[in-house]
């Protein structure tokens, strides 16, 4: 069902079984999905790319222009992938360079007046509470929680199966499996009962635990906690991820001063 109080710029490509309410605002050249649903007053900015299954809701604006002083009026993008549920009055911005773009991917779940910055990318199946800010240039691993009114800095990384508790600053790199809380923002632990719900087993968890006993509790630096997880934490895909994240990082991690990495 498309309204006819609805506008719909003629160059926009509108996939099967879409449902656009009255007063939805579609712009030129943007794509949306399959079995898509655009709520009343939702607005779907050019150069949004949608894909199947997704549901925009009551006055979210989805490929907003980049709130960044860089942008200078280019044609930029935002790419949301499948079945991403996106709920009232989230703002996306879309990119800043032609290239690129904010990425939102598949089965993101973006709670009431949530921010998502330029050139962000969600790899999957994050949910990003209410009131939730993520500045540009954010990388987030999949299956990462930001709890409500949670911020995150710009160029900021996040890592896989993360919880950000409610409220938390984040203005570093969280390293993946673990718990963020408290202001200032600090190691609340591993995120052992949402990993064991998703199939993590307990010696998995177990060893994951081991390897950040080594980074957050042992007073050592960061260089030679991942030198003590490599020699302690038996091989795992978890526990290379682990410590490919943090070098990669020039082991700047959240709640850990730049004397100690």
């Amino acid at each position: 069902m498309i309204s006819d109080k609805a506008y719909i710029d003629p160059t926009a490509k509108i996939g099967e079984n879409v449902t656009i309410h009255p007063f939805a605002f579609i712009d030129k050249d943007v794509e949306i999905g399959d079995n898509c649903v655009i709520r009343p007053f939702a607005s779907i900015v050019r150069g949004t790319r949608m894909g199947s299954g997704c549901q925009v809701f009551q006055g979210a604006i989805v490929g907003a222009d980049p709130q960044d002083f860089r942008w200078k009026g280019g044609f930029t993008y935002c790419y949301i992938g499948n079945n991403v549920t996106i709920r009232e009055n989230v703002i996306i911005n879309r990119g800043i360079a032609t290239e690129g773009g904010t990425r939102i991917g598949d089965g993101c779940f973006l709670m009431a007046n949530s921010h998502v910055g330029h050139d962000t990318h969600l790899k999957g199946n994050d949910v990003i509470g209410n009131g939730v800010s993520v500045a540009g240039e954010v990388e987030m691993g999949e299956n990462t929680i930001l709890s409500s009114g949670a911020i995150v800095h710009e160029r900021c990384r996040i890592g896989d199966w993360v919880v950000v508790k409610g409220g938390c600053r984040i203005g570093s790199n969280v390293p993946p499996y673990v718990i963020m809380a408290h202001n200032p923002t600090a190691y609340f632990g591993v995120n052992a009962k949402v990993m064991a719900k998703n199939g993590f087993s307990e010696d998995t968890i177990t060893e994951i635990a081991k390897a950040y006993r080594h980074v957050y509790q042992t007073g050592t630096s960061v260089f030679n906690a991942l030198r003590r997880i490599e020699e302690d934490v038996l091989p795992s895909e978890e526990r290379a991820n682990i410590m490919k994240f943090i070098a990669d990082c020039d082991l700047r991690i959240v709640a850990i001063s730049k004397d100690l990495s």
